[in-house]
C-alpha cells in the first residue's frame, strides 16, 4: 500500500506538479472560505492575505501550465512560495507576541477589502503585514492553526518547485 501511495506521489511530482499546485492551492482557499460559513470564523487581514497568496500560487501554477517554458511557471511557484512564507511567518510571529507587544500593533484594525478601498492596495497591504490584536486569534486548531498550516504548505511547494527547477 505504501509503496502504491508513495509510486502516486513520484508520479504526480514528475508529470502533474503544476496541476497538483494549481488544484491544491485553489482547494485550500475554498476549504479556508468553507469553514469561515460553516464554523462562523471571522479571518484576520493577514488571513485574507495569505489566501490571496494562495491564489496567486495557483495563477503561477497554472500560466506554468499553460506556457511552454515550464521553468516560468517553477519560478512564478516558487516566488509565491517566498512571499507566502513571509506572510505566514508574520502571523505567526504576531501570534506567539505578548500582550504588551500585541497592544501596541494597529495594522490589522480594520478588514483588508477596507484597507484597500481607503488606503490603496500597496498601504493595505503595508498595513495588514504590521499586524495587530486581530491577526494574533488563533481560531481554529488542528495541530496546528491556520497560518502554521499554510506556511507548511508553502514550504512544501517552495521545496517541490526547487526540485523541479534543479532537474
Amino acid at each position: 500500500m505504501f509503496k502504491k501511495v508513495l509510486s502516486l506521489v513520484k508520479n504526480i511530482f514528475h508529470n502533474r506538479f503544476e496541476e497538483a499546485v494549481a488544484i491544491s492551492s485553489s482547494s485550500i482557499i475554498v476549504i479556508a472560505i468553507a469553514m469561515d460559513k460553516i464554523m462562523f470564523l471571522q479571518a484576520c487581514p493577514l488571513c485574507i492575505l495569505t489566501r490571496y497568496v494562495f491564489a496567486l500560487l495557483a495563477i503561477s501554477a497554472l500560466i506554468g501550465i499553460l506556457v511552454e517554458q515550464k521553468i516560468i511557471g517553477r519560478l512564478l511557484i516558487a516566488i509565491s512560495s517566498i512571499l507566502g512564507i513571509l506572510v505566514t511567518s508574520r502571523q505567526i510571529y504576531i501570534q506567539n507576541m505578548s500582550v504588551d507587544e500585541l497592544s501596541q500593533l494597529t495594522g490589522c484594525s480594520m478588514p483588508f477589502h477596507t484597507q484597500v478601498d481607503y488606503f490603496g492596495i500597496i498601504n493595505a497591504i503595508s498595513r495588514t503585514i504590521a499586524g495587530g490584536p486581530s491577526c494574533a486569534e488563533d481560531g481554529w486548531r488542528f495541530i496546528l492553526n491556520f497560518a502554521e498550516w499554510g506556511l507548511l504548505f508553502f514550504i512544501i511547494y517552495l521545496i517541490s518547485s526547487i526540485l523541479r527547477l534543479s532537474k
